[in-house]
């Protein structure tokens, strides 16, 4: 008999800034929400890990969804986007994001996203620290500069080949070999959205000077940064946290840049002890 996985697949409409969005999400469990952010240029697949996890999905309804132009998303049905260059905006990444949670009506969800994803979970703790009951940035940083480049889509490059190559060189040599190639494979299905992503990444996103404006108390962060990313680096991490007062950092070690699919089963240790902080820290009375 055929085993036929728990996880199911749907789609939402969205409406966001005058675009409108048919949105892919794959989800499994039942709790409160945790809502997963894959990296830039790839897709949900990348949770599967996660969303596999019986021990997770048992207190926690995980859903990762697909960004517009990423995955089975779509880039909008009523604009002809194809006459324009794409370029991820923090405002309409945070917008969407807010609004796909609304659409689903979650109540007091945990955001997780790595990398780009990492970095918007920092904006959404600071622009809508009451709509998130905490956020993971996995892989993040105040600011990544020096990645918007024109040669991710060079007409003398094979692109699908230069990005997955990157992504390969940033995971760590400890993980196992076929979930380093399948991250790489993912990589190589389609990159046209992976430089728009980085504008996002290393142009938009900035947080110098404003870290200290985040607070804690209303929305909790636990940042997550793998010691083989040379990318966003410890560091980097460390230092981001640092700046936010009450935020905790959590350097994992033996693990790169794309952590929840180079190594779930060393990610998800981490990721129990970060949700265990969380629930703790939102059993406490506020102050």
């Amino acid at each position: 008999m055929a085993q036929i996985s728990p996880v199911t697949g749907h789609y939402v409409t969205l409406d966001v800034q005058g675009g409108q969005y048919e949105v892919f999400f794959l989800e499994n469990g039942s709790g409160r929400p945790l809502v997963c952010q894959h990296t830039a240029g790839c897709h949900n697949h990348q949770w599967l890990g996660l969303l596999g996890d019986e021990d997770i999905t048992s207190r926690y309804r995980v859903i990762a969804y697909d960004l517009p132009r990423h995955g089975k998303s779509d880039p909008p049905l009523n604009q002809e986007w194809w006459r324009e260059e794409y370029r991820l905006t923090t405002d309409f990444y945070a917008e969407f994001i807010v609004s796909f949670c609304d659409a689903l009506e979650l109540d007091d969800p945990i955001f997780m996203g790595s990398s780009f994803g990492g970095n918007i979970a920092l904006q959404l703790a600071l622009r809508h620290p009451d709509r998130f009951a905490a956020v993971i940035p996995v892989e993040a940083a105040d600011h990544s500069p020096g990645f918007f480049l024109d040669w991710w889509q060079h007409p003398h490059a094979n692109a699908a080949q230069v990005c997955a190559s990157g992504v390969l060189d940033l995971m760590a040599p400890q993980s196992p070999e076929k979930d380093r190639r399948r991250t790489w494979f993912y990589y190589t299905q389609g990159s046209e959205a992976f430089r728009g992503d980085l504008y996002f990444y290393s142009v938009d996103h900035d947080l110098r000077g404003q870290l200290h404006e985040i607070d804690t108390r209303r929305c909790p962060v636990i940042m997550l940064t793998g010691s083989y990313d040379y990318l966003t680096t410890p560091e980097d991490g460390r230092r981001t946290a640092g700046e936010i007062q009450g935020a905790e950092f959590i350097e994992m070690a033996d693990i790169g840049h794309f952590p929840m699919s180079e190594n779930y089963p060393v990610f998800r240790g981490y990721l129990q002890r970060a949700l265990e902080e969380i629930e703790n820290k939102l059993r406490q009375p506020v102050s």
